[in-house]
Protein backbone atom coordinates (compact mmCIF):
# COMPACT_ATOMS: atom_id res chain seq x y z
CA UNK A 1 0.00 0.00 0.00
CA UNK A 2 1.25 3.08 -1.59
CA UNK A 3 2.37 6.39 1.71
CA UNK A 4 0.68 8.99 1.46
CA UNK A 5 3.74 11.27 0.47
CA UNK A 6 3.91 8.48 -2.40
CA UNK A 7 0.39 8.82 -3.42
CA UNK A 8 0.74 12.93 -3.57
CA UNK A 9 4.35 12.74 -5.15
CA UNK A 10 2.93 10.73 -7.82
CA UNK A 11 -0.08 13.06 -8.30
CA UNK A 12 2.45 15.82 -9.05
CA UNK A 13 4.71 13.83 -11.95
CA UNK A 14 2.06 14.26 -14.88
CA UNK A 15 3.03 18.60 -14.18
CA UNK A 16 6.80 17.63 -13.90
CA UNK A 17 6.84 15.79 -17.81
CA UNK A 18 4.31 18.23 -18.97
CA UNK A 19 6.76 21.20 -18.60
CA UNK A 20 9.87 18.72 -20.27
CA UNK A 21 8.08 17.21 -22.78
CA UNK A 22 6.17 20.12 -24.10
CA UNK A 23 8.37 22.35 -25.04
CA UNK A 24 10.32 18.94 -27.08
CA UNK A 25 7.57 18.76 -29.02
CA UNK A 26 6.58 22.31 -29.57
CA UNK A 27 2.71 21.76 -29.03
CA UNK A 28 0.88 18.28 -30.01
CA UNK A 29 -0.41 18.60 -33.11
CA UNK A 30 0.11 19.62 -37.03
CA UNK A 31 -1.81 19.69 -40.12
CA UNK A 32 -0.97 16.48 -42.06
CA UNK A 33 -2.21 15.53 -45.99
CA UNK A 34 -5.01 13.07 -46.23
CA UNK A 35 -5.35 13.04 -49.78
CA UNK A 36 -2.66 11.57 -52.17
CA UNK A 37 0.44 13.54 -53.80
CA UNK A 38 1.89 11.06 -56.31
CA UNK A 39 4.24 13.61 -58.23
CA UNK A 40 3.98 17.72 -58.56
CA UNK A 41 1.16 17.12 -61.27
CA UNK A 42 -1.51 16.16 -58.55
CA UNK A 43 -1.31 19.87 -57.16
CA UNK A 44 -2.93 20.84 -60.08
CA UNK A 45 -5.99 18.28 -58.56
CA UNK A 46 -6.10 19.45 -54.96
CA UNK A 47 -5.10 23.43 -55.87
CA UNK A 48 -5.58 25.67 -59.11
CA UNK A 49 -6.87 25.11 -61.89
CA UNK A 50 -8.56 22.17 -60.93
CA UNK A 51 -9.97 22.56 -57.24
CA UNK A 52 -11.69 25.71 -59.25
CA UNK A 53 -14.80 23.08 -60.56
CA UNK A 54 -15.06 22.19 -57.13
CA UNK A 55 -15.49 25.53 -55.92
CA UNK A 56 -18.22 26.23 -58.64
CA UNK A 57 -20.27 22.62 -57.53
CA UNK A 58 -20.59 24.00 -54.14
CA UNK A 59 -21.58 27.56 -55.07
CA UNK A 60 -24.41 25.81 -56.86
CA UNK A 61 -25.38 23.87 -54.01
CA UNK A 62 -23.48 25.02 -50.81
CA UNK A 63 -24.42 21.61 -49.19
CA UNK A 64 -21.76 20.02 -51.46
CA UNK A 65 -18.95 21.89 -49.28
CA UNK A 66 -19.90 18.68 -46.96
CA UNK A 67 -18.96 16.15 -49.48
CA UNK A 68 -16.06 17.92 -50.90
CA UNK A 69 -13.91 19.12 -47.84
CA UNK A 70 -12.88 18.63 -44.90
CA UNK A 71 -16.41 20.37 -43.30
CA UNK A 72 -18.07 17.52 -42.43
CA UNK A 73 -14.97 16.07 -39.64
CA UNK A 74 -13.87 19.10 -38.78
CA UNK A 75 -14.93 21.14 -35.27
CA UNK A 76 -13.23 24.59 -33.36
CA UNK A 77 -12.41 24.62 -29.98
CA UNK A 78 -12.89 27.93 -29.15
CA UNK A 79 -11.96 29.91 -25.64
CA UNK A 80 -11.25 33.05 -24.68
CA UNK A 81 -9.01 31.84 -22.02
CA UNK A 82 -10.79 33.22 -18.92
CA UNK A 83 -11.68 30.01 -16.78
CA UNK A 84 -8.62 27.74 -17.67
CA UNK A 85 -8.95 24.26 -16.22
CA UNK A 86 -9.28 25.51 -12.44
CA UNK A 87 -6.41 28.08 -13.19
CA UNK A 88 -8.73 31.28 -13.74
CA UNK A 89 -8.40 33.94 -16.43
CA UNK A 90 -4.65 33.34 -17.20
CA UNK A 91 -5.76 34.18 -21.03
CA UNK A 92 -5.77 32.70 -24.45
CA UNK A 93 -2.18 32.06 -24.71
CA UNK A 94 -1.73 30.39 -21.79
CA UNK A 95 -5.18 28.56 -22.60
CA UNK A 96 -3.86 27.46 -25.94
CA UNK A 97 -1.92 24.28 -24.60
CA UNK A 98 -5.32 22.90 -22.88
CA UNK A 99 -6.81 23.71 -26.87
CA UNK A 100 -4.25 21.56 -28.45
CA UNK A 101 -4.48 18.93 -25.52
CA UNK A 102 -8.29 18.78 -26.48
CA UNK A 103 -7.51 18.88 -30.74
CA UNK A 104 -5.32 15.71 -30.09
CA UNK A 105 -8.03 13.74 -27.57
CA UNK A 106 -10.50 14.33 -30.26
CA UNK A 107 -8.62 12.80 -33.22
CA UNK A 108 -6.88 10.26 -31.24
CA UNK A 109 -10.40 9.19 -29.64
CA UNK A 110 -12.66 10.46 -32.09
CA UNK A 111 -11.00 10.98 -35.47
CA UNK A 112 -12.11 14.06 -35.85
CA UNK A 113 -9.63 16.88 -36.93
CA UNK A 114 -10.08 19.61 -34.86
CA UNK A 115 -8.36 23.50 -34.99
CA UNK A 116 -7.51 25.30 -31.52
CA UNK A 117 -8.79 28.73 -31.78
CA UNK A 118 -7.87 31.29 -28.55
CA UNK A 119 -10.15 34.45 -28.52
CA UNK A 120 -8.36 37.99 -27.88
CA UNK A 121 -11.81 39.19 -26.88
CA UNK A 122 -13.48 39.41 -22.88
CA UNK A 123 -16.95 40.47 -24.30
CA UNK A 124 -19.40 37.78 -24.61
CA UNK A 125 -21.08 39.15 -27.73
CA UNK A 126 -18.32 39.49 -29.44
CA UNK A 127 -17.13 35.97 -29.32
CA UNK A 128 -20.65 34.92 -30.38
CA UNK A 129 -20.08 36.73 -33.54
CA UNK A 130 -17.16 35.10 -34.50
CA UNK A 131 -18.11 31.82 -33.49
CA UNK A 132 -20.59 32.46 -36.29
CA UNK A 133 -18.80 33.54 -39.11
CA UNK A 134 -16.58 30.96 -38.48
CA UNK A 135 -19.68 28.90 -39.27
CA UNK A 136 -18.74 28.02 -43.06
CA UNK A 137 -15.49 26.21 -42.31
CA UNK A 138 -16.25 23.92 -39.05
CA UNK A 139 -18.88 21.10 -39.11
CA UNK A 140 -19.38 21.80 -35.31
CA UNK A 141 -18.28 24.08 -32.20
CA UNK A 142 -16.60 22.84 -28.95
CA UNK A 143 -16.92 26.32 -26.55
CA UNK A 144 -14.06 25.51 -23.90
CA UNK A 145 -12.68 27.36 -20.63
CA UNK A 146 -15.09 30.32 -20.50
CA UNK A 147 -16.18 31.91 -17.23
CA UNK A 148 -19.15 32.07 -15.88
CA UNK A 149 -21.78 33.20 -15.80
CA UNK A 150 -21.13 34.40 -19.55
CA UNK A 151 -20.68 30.68 -20.58
CA UNK A 152 -24.47 30.35 -20.12
CA UNK A 153 -25.54 33.20 -22.51
CA UNK A 154 -22.62 32.18 -25.33
CA UNK A 155 -24.06 28.53 -25.31
CA UNK A 156 -27.64 29.23 -24.85
CA UNK A 157 -27.38 32.17 -27.49
CA UNK A 158 -25.51 30.33 -30.30
CA UNK A 159 -27.26 27.15 -30.00
CA UNK A 160 -30.61 28.99 -30.94
CA UNK A 161 -28.63 31.06 -33.81
CA UNK A 162 -26.75 28.77 -35.58
CA UNK A 163 -26.78 26.18 -37.92
CA UNK A 164 -24.30 23.77 -36.94
CA UNK A 165 -23.91 22.09 -33.61
CA UNK A 166 -22.17 24.83 -30.70
CA UNK A 167 -21.16 22.52 -27.49
CA UNK A 168 -19.58 23.74 -24.43
CA UNK A 169 -17.66 20.87 -23.17
CA UNK A 170 -17.76 21.71 -19.75
CA UNK A 171 -21.60 22.24 -19.68
CA UNK A 172 -22.83 19.23 -21.75
CA UNK A 173 -19.59 17.14 -21.98
CA UNK A 174 -19.21 17.62 -17.80
CA UNK A 175 -22.58 16.79 -17.27
CA UNK A 176 -22.71 13.77 -19.55
CA UNK A 177 -19.77 11.86 -18.35
CA UNK A 178 -20.91 12.75 -14.76
CA UNK A 179 -24.21 11.35 -15.47
CA UNK A 180 -22.77 7.98 -16.68
CA UNK A 181 -20.96 7.71 -13.44
CA UNK A 182 -23.53 8.38 -11.13
CA UNK A 183 -25.67 6.08 -13.13
CA UNK A 184 -23.72 2.85 -12.31
CA UNK A 185 -22.38 4.03 -8.58
CA UNK A 186 -26.08 4.42 -7.77
CA UNK A 187 -26.45 0.32 -8.95
CA UNK A 188 -23.50 -0.89 -6.79
CA UNK A 189 -25.17 0.62 -4.13
CA UNK A 190 -28.99 -0.06 -5.02
CA UNK A 191 -30.29 3.89 -5.05
CA UNK A 192 -32.63 5.48 -7.14
CA UNK A 193 -32.13 8.16 -9.09
CA UNK A 194 -35.21 10.01 -8.30
CA UNK A 195 -35.10 8.90 -4.86
CA UNK A 196 -31.02 10.43 -3.75
CA UNK A 197 -30.70 13.41 -1.39
CA UNK A 198 -27.84 15.40 -3.27
CA UNK A 199 -24.95 17.77 -2.30
CA UNK A 200 -23.59 19.71 -5.07
CA UNK A 201 -19.98 21.86 -3.86
CA UNK A 202 -19.95 24.48 -6.56
CA UNK A 203 -22.40 26.89 -9.05
CA UNK A 204 -20.01 27.27 -12.19
CA UNK A 205 -20.82 26.22 -15.41
CA UNK A 206 -20.20 22.28 -15.06
CA UNK A 207 -22.29 22.24 -11.76
CA UNK A 208 -25.47 23.90 -13.43
CA UNK A 209 -24.93 21.95 -16.55
CA UNK A 210 -24.74 18.50 -14.17
CA UNK A 211 -28.27 19.24 -12.02
CA UNK A 212 -29.85 20.66 -15.36
CA UNK A 213 -28.84 17.11 -17.06
CA UNK A 214 -29.59 15.06 -14.08
CA UNK A 215 -32.76 16.81 -13.48
CA UNK A 216 -33.52 15.95 -17.45
CA UNK A 217 -32.30 12.18 -16.63
CA UNK A 218 -35.03 11.96 -13.66
CA UNK A 219 -33.32 13.74 -10.72
CA UNK A 220 -35.85 15.61 -7.86
CA UNK A 221 -34.64 19.00 -8.00
CA UNK A 222 -36.14 19.44 -4.63
CA UNK A 223 -33.76 16.58 -2.90
CA UNK A 224 -30.53 18.29 -4.07
CA UNK A 225 -28.81 21.07 -1.88
CA UNK A 226 -26.16 23.33 -3.58
CA UNK A 227 -23.58 25.41 -2.48
CA UNK A 228 -21.90 28.18 -3.59
CA UNK A 229 -19.28 30.73 -2.17
CA UNK A 230 -21.69 32.55 -0.18
CA UNK A 231 -23.64 29.23 1.23
CA UNK A 232 -26.61 27.04 0.43
CA UNK A 233 -28.89 28.88 -2.83
CA UNK A 234 -32.43 29.13 -1.30
CA UNK A 235 -35.27 31.23 -2.22
CA UNK A 236 -33.83 34.19 -0.28
CA UNK A 237 -30.99 34.77 -2.52
CA UNK A 238 -30.78 37.76 -4.46
CA UNK A 239 -27.41 37.60 -5.64
CA UNK A 240 -28.51 35.76 -9.24
CA UNK A 241 -30.86 37.22 -11.50
CA UNK A 242 -33.91 35.96 -13.44
CA UNK A 243 -31.92 34.45 -16.87
CA UNK A 244 -29.13 33.02 -14.81
CA UNK A 245 -29.82 29.38 -14.38
CA UNK A 246 -28.88 29.67 -11.23
CA UNK A 247 -31.57 32.08 -10.15
CA UNK A 248 -33.70 29.08 -11.57
CA UNK A 249 -32.17 26.69 -8.81
CA UNK A 250 -32.94 29.11 -6.13
CA UNK A 251 -36.09 28.43 -6.61
CA UNK A 252 -36.53 24.70 -7.20
CA UNK A 253 -33.90 22.90 -5.08
CA UNK A 254 -33.42 22.84 -1.61
CA UNK A 255 -37.01 22.04 -0.72
CA UNK A 256 -36.02 21.64 3.06
CA UNK A 257 -34.74 25.16 3.52
CA UNK A 258 -31.00 24.32 4.48
CA UNK A 259 -28.65 27.44 5.69
CA UNK A 260 -25.33 27.60 5.85
CA UNK A 261 -22.00 26.20 4.08
CA UNK A 262 -20.51 23.28 2.48
CA UNK A 263 -20.66 21.53 5.76
CA UNK A 264 -24.33 21.85 6.07
CA UNK A 265 -24.83 21.33 2.78
CA UNK A 266 -22.99 17.56 2.42
CA UNK A 267 -24.64 16.41 5.42
CA UNK A 268 -27.21 13.90 5.46
CA UNK A 269 -27.10 13.38 1.82
CA UNK A 270 -26.32 10.08 -0.32
CA UNK A 271 -24.23 11.87 -3.41
CA UNK A 272 -21.73 14.52 -2.90
CA UNK A 273 -20.21 16.33 -6.65
CA UNK A 274 -17.67 18.88 -6.40
CA UNK A 275 -16.64 21.05 -9.22
CA UNK A 276 -15.13 23.79 -7.05
CA UNK A 277 -11.83 25.05 -5.98
CA UNK A 278 -8.90 22.74 -6.52
CA UNK A 279 -8.13 20.92 -3.34
CA UNK A 280 -7.20 19.00 -1.14
CA UNK A 281 -9.00 20.38 1.85
CA UNK A 282 -11.85 22.54 0.19
CA UNK A 283 -14.25 19.71 1.01
CA UNK A 284 -12.70 18.03 4.66
CA UNK A 285 -12.87 14.20 6.02
CA UNK A 286 -15.34 15.08 8.77
CA UNK A 287 -17.97 16.79 6.54
CA UNK A 288 -17.93 13.97 4.56
CA UNK A 289 -18.13 11.64 7.59
CA UNK A 290 -21.57 12.69 7.84
CA UNK A 291 -23.18 11.77 5.10
CA UNK A 292 -25.68 8.80 4.90
CA UNK A 293 -24.74 4.76 4.57
CA UNK A 294 -23.33 4.12 0.87
CA UNK A 295 -22.53 7.68 -0.01
CA UNK A 296 -20.96 8.58 -2.87
CA UNK A 297 -18.24 11.68 -3.74
CA UNK A 298 -17.39 12.84 -6.75
CA UNK A 299 -14.35 15.57 -6.25
CA UNK A 300 -13.80 16.77 -9.33
CA UNK A 301 -11.72 19.68 -9.35
CA UNK A 302 -8.85 20.11 -11.48
CA UNK A 303 -6.16 19.92 -10.76
CA UNK A 304 -6.29 18.25 -7.72
CA UNK A 305 -9.44 16.76 -6.37
CA UNK A 306 -11.40 18.63 -3.33
CA UNK A 307 -10.47 15.82 -1.41
CA UNK A 308 -8.40 13.10 -1.30
CA UNK A 309 -9.66 9.60 -2.61
CA UNK A 310 -8.19 8.43 0.37
CA UNK A 311 -9.55 11.02 2.63
CA UNK A 312 -12.88 10.06 1.59
CA UNK A 313 -12.36 6.70 1.96
CA UNK A 314 -10.96 6.75 5.61
CA UNK A 315 -14.12 9.22 6.16
CA UNK A 316 -16.55 6.09 5.57
CA UNK A 317 -17.11 6.94 1.78
CA UNK A 318 -18.03 3.91 0.00
CA UNK A 319 -17.49 4.98 -3.75
CA UNK A 320 -15.30 8.02 -4.68
CA UNK A 321 -14.35 9.47 -8.15
CA UNK A 322 -12.11 12.34 -9.10
CA UNK A 323 -11.49 14.53 -12.58
CA UNK A 324 -7.79 12.97 -12.29
CA UNK A 325 -6.60 10.01 -14.53
CA UNK A 326 -3.89 8.70 -12.42
CA UNK A 327 -6.44 8.07 -9.83
CA UNK A 328 -9.95 4.96 -9.99
CA UNK A 329 -13.01 6.22 -11.37
CA UNK A 330 -11.73 9.31 -13.34
CA UNK A 331 -15.15 11.70 -14.35
CA UNK A 332 -13.41 12.39 -17.61
CA UNK A 333 -15.12 14.75 -20.60
CA UNK A 334 -12.41 12.66 -22.82
CA UNK A 335 -15.44 10.03 -22.60
CA UNK A 336 -17.28 11.73 -23.81
CA UNK A 337 -16.57 14.38 -26.37
CA UNK A 338 -14.72 12.37 -29.26
CA UNK A 339 -17.53 9.88 -28.91
CA UNK A 340 -20.61 12.45 -29.28
CA UNK A 341 -18.58 14.56 -32.02
CA UNK A 342 -18.20 11.58 -33.65
CA UNK A 343 -22.01 10.41 -33.66
CA UNK A 344 -23.04 14.18 -34.33
CA UNK A 345 -20.67 14.70 -37.31
CA UNK A 346 -21.91 11.19 -38.90
CA UNK A 347 -25.24 11.96 -38.99
CA UNK A 348 -24.48 15.88 -39.87
CA UNK A 349 -27.17 16.44 -36.83
CA UNK A 350 -27.39 20.27 -36.67
CA UNK A 351 -27.59 20.71 -33.12
CA UNK A 352 -27.01 18.39 -29.81
CA UNK A 353 -29.91 18.18 -27.69
CA UNK A 354 -29.81 16.83 -23.91
CA UNK A 355 -31.36 13.31 -25.43
CA UNK A 356 -28.50 13.29 -26.86
CA UNK A 357 -26.33 13.83 -24.20
CA UNK A 358 -28.28 11.41 -21.91
CA UNK A 359 -28.00 8.31 -24.97
CA UNK A 360 -24.32 9.00 -24.54
CA UNK A 361 -24.38 9.21 -20.56
CA UNK A 362 -26.50 5.57 -20.83
CA UNK A 363 -24.08 3.73 -23.44
CA UNK A 364 -20.87 4.95 -21.30
CA UNK A 365 -22.44 3.66 -18.31
CA UNK A 366 -23.47 0.63 -20.10
CA UNK A 367 -20.43 0.22 -21.98
CA UNK A 368 -18.55 0.05 -17.77
CA UNK A 369 -21.08 -2.70 -16.81
CA UNK A 370 -20.95 -5.15 -19.77
CA UNK A 371 -17.36 -5.36 -18.26
CA UNK A 372 -18.73 -6.20 -14.82
CA UNK A 373 -19.04 -2.59 -12.09
CA UNK A 374 -16.98 -2.58 -9.20
CA UNK A 375 -16.54 0.47 -6.90
CA UNK A 376 -13.09 1.49 -8.37
CA UNK A 377 -14.68 1.10 -12.10
CA UNK A 378 -17.47 2.94 -12.78
CA UNK A 379 -17.00 4.07 -16.03
CA UNK A 380 -14.80 3.23 -18.70
CA UNK A 381 -11.09 4.12 -18.76
CA UNK A 382 -9.95 5.85 -22.16
CA UNK A 383 -8.09 2.85 -23.30
CA UNK A 384 -11.23 1.05 -23.82
CA UNK A 385 -11.82 2.27 -27.51
CA UNK A 386 -14.54 0.46 -28.37
CA UNK A 387 -16.76 3.11 -26.14
CA UNK A 388 -16.36 5.19 -28.27
CA UNK A 389 -17.77 4.18 -31.33
CA UNK A 390 -20.34 2.44 -28.94
CA UNK A 391 -21.77 6.53 -27.87
CA UNK A 392 -20.96 7.84 -31.65
CA UNK A 393 -23.80 5.15 -32.56
CA UNK A 394 -26.08 6.01 -29.71
CA UNK A 395 -25.88 10.00 -30.25
CA UNK A 396 -26.16 9.37 -33.93
CA UNK A 397 -29.36 7.17 -33.96
CA UNK A 398 -30.99 9.43 -30.79
CA UNK A 399 -30.33 12.11 -33.35
CA UNK A 400 -32.44 10.96 -36.03
CA UNK A 401 -35.24 9.85 -33.76
CA UNK A 402 -35.48 13.39 -33.08
CA UNK A 403 -35.60 14.48 -36.44
CA UNK A 404 -32.05 16.65 -36.01
CA UNK A 405 -30.18 14.59 -38.56
CA UNK A 406 -29.68 15.02 -41.99
CA UNK A 407 -28.29 11.78 -42.82
CA UNK A 408 -30.07 8.40 -41.93
CA UNK A 409 -28.19 5.43 -41.17
CA UNK A 410 -28.61 1.94 -39.46
CA UNK A 411 -27.03 1.35 -36.58
CA UNK A 412 -24.43 -1.12 -37.69
CA UNK A 413 -23.64 1.46 -40.71
CA UNK A 414 -23.14 3.90 -38.30
CA UNK A 415 -21.07 1.47 -36.21
CA UNK A 416 -18.96 0.48 -39.07
CA UNK A 417 -18.09 4.31 -40.27
CA UNK A 418 -17.24 5.64 -36.49
CA UNK A 419 -15.17 2.33 -35.87
CA UNK A 420 -13.10 2.32 -39.59
CA UNK A 421 -12.55 6.47 -38.77
CA UNK A 422 -11.23 5.81 -35.15
CA UNK A 423 -9.21 2.80 -36.32
CA UNK A 424 -7.58 4.96 -38.67
CA UNK A 425 -6.73 7.57 -36.66
CA UNK A 426 -5.07 5.50 -34.26
CA UNK A 427 -3.39 3.41 -36.67
CA UNK A 428 -2.31 6.94 -38.24
CA UNK A 429 -0.43 8.04 -35.30
CA UNK A 430 1.09 4.24 -34.62
CA UNK A 431 2.56 4.55 -38.02
CA UNK A 432 4.18 8.02 -37.32
CA UNK A 433 5.67 7.03 -34.21
CA UNK A 434 7.02 3.34 -35.11
CA UNK A 435 8.52 5.56 -38.21
CA UNK A 436 10.66 7.98 -36.28
CA UNK A 437 8.53 10.66 -38.04
CA UNK A 438 6.75 11.51 -34.55
CA UNK A 439 10.09 11.06 -31.96
CA UNK A 440 10.63 9.40 -28.73
CA UNK A 441 11.31 11.54 -26.07
CA UNK A 442 14.66 12.17 -24.83
CA UNK A 443 15.57 9.97 -21.67
CA UNK A 444 15.50 12.47 -18.26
Amino acid sequence: MSSKNELVAKAEKPGEEALRLHPFYRGKIETVPKCIIRDFDDFAIWYTPGVAQTCKEIEKDPEKVWEYTNKANTVAVISDGTRVLGLGDIGPEAGLPVMEGKALLYKYLGGVDVYPLCLDTKDPDEFIRVVKILQPTFGGINLEDIAQPKCFHILDTLRKETRIPVWHDDQQGTATVTLAALINALKIVGKKIDQIKVSMIGTGAASVACLRLMIAAGMNPGNVIMCDIDGILHPGRDDYKKGDPRYDFCQITNQEGRRGGIPETIIDTDVCIAYSASGPDVIKKEWVASMRKDSIVFACANPNPEIWPWDAKEAGVRIVATGRSDFPNQVNNSLGFPGIFRGVLDVRASVITDEMCIAAANELAQTAADKGLREDHLIPSMDEWEVYPREAVAVGLKAIEQGVAKIHASRQQLLERASGIIKRARYQAQVLMESGIIPQPPIE
